[in-house]
């Protein structure tokens, strides 16, 4: 079989001797294809970093939209943590004048019309009205407190009379108390939140009293406050008991200051054991420290 040779001949130069190269024909044609294999591979890689520098250019317009939306959802988020904190002042106030001048029965309190306009006024008349109304709020409180006992407030509404025993006045565990009332940083999430009442660190297993006679309303396990007790003590005040290690009460049951209703313990949402304790009036949370005594 004659084989095929490719001839190349070389002239270096006018004067210079030509010389003349044989190549087998299959070595020409693996060159060929190792060119076209570089010529494609090439245009691969081309297409592919163009199309990593489109995906780039993309990836970078996104981020700068993420920016500008965690930006504003941060200024948002500020704002909402400033209105709840009006908000829950304003509860706060209309529960304890409710209280102090006995206003109506069952759960929606009927106010006066000058602390209704308090929810309905703006941003920028909320502050001197909430500062105004507090400081009427303190004189008839002063001017309402009697002695322990029988608590009689007075109002333009007529004359109501508590029964102490029903209202919520000792500890309900002892204890140290680990966080207050109020805006607070939640050890989950690391941001800012509304703590509806106080935790008091104690050792697990710790009885837990109640703090004034009333009927349970809840005895079992609730969301993030593990087993929770609440009870009714009458006259819009009611307690509620959080993270317990164990129930010793039934719904229904009727109870009395100082009763072991449960344990200390760490359910639901919690870091160490502890008492989660709320205090409400009308359905809305007040700072405990206000009942706490000795």
């Amino acid at each position: 079989m004659e084989r095929r040779f490719y001839t190349f001949l070389i002239f270096p130069g006018t004067y210079a001797r030509s010389f003349k190269i044989q190549l087998p024909a299959y070595v020409m044609h693996l060159a060929l294809a190792f060119s076209l294999f570089g010529i494609i591979t090439f245009a691969a890689m081309v297409n592919s970093y163009a199309r990593m520098l489109i995906k780039v250019s993309d990836y970078n317009s996104v981020r700068n939209q993420r920016e500008a939306l965690k930006t504003q959802y941060k200024t948002l988020q500020d704002e909402v943590s400033q209105t709840n904190r009006k908000l829950g002042s304003l509860e706060t106030l209309a529960a304890e004048v409710a209280l102090t001048y006995g206003f109506g029965q069952g759960r929606r309190p009927q106010f006066p019309h000058a602390f209704l306009s308090l929810a309905t006024q703006s941003d920028a008349t909320v502050e001197t009205s909430y500062n105004a109304s507090f400081h009427a709020f303190t004189m008839m409180k002063e001017l309402a407190a009697k002695p322990a006992g029988v608590v009689s407030v007075q109002g333009f509404l007529g004359t109501a009379s508590i029964d102490s025993s029903m209202v919520p006045e000792s500890w309900p565990v002892r204890g140290e108390i680990s966080s207050g009332f109020g805006i607070r940083m939640d050890p989950f999430s690391g941001e800012g939140v509304r703590h509806a009442g106080l935790d008091i660190r104690a050792p697990y297993g710790s009885p837990v009293e109640a703090t004034a006679d009333g009927i349970v309303l809840l005895a079992e396990p609730d969301g993030g406050y593990g087993r929770e007790i609440l009870i009714d003590h009458g006259n819009g005040f009611s307690t509620m008991y959080g993270h317990l290690s164990q129930i010793r009460v039934v719904v229904g049951q009727e109870v009395k200051r100082g009763q072991i209703i449960g344990a200390v313990g760490m359910t639901g949402k919690a870091t160490g054991p502890h008492l989660h304790y709320e205090v409400h009036v009308h359905d809305a949370p007040v700072d405990p420290m206000r009942y706490l005594h000795g």
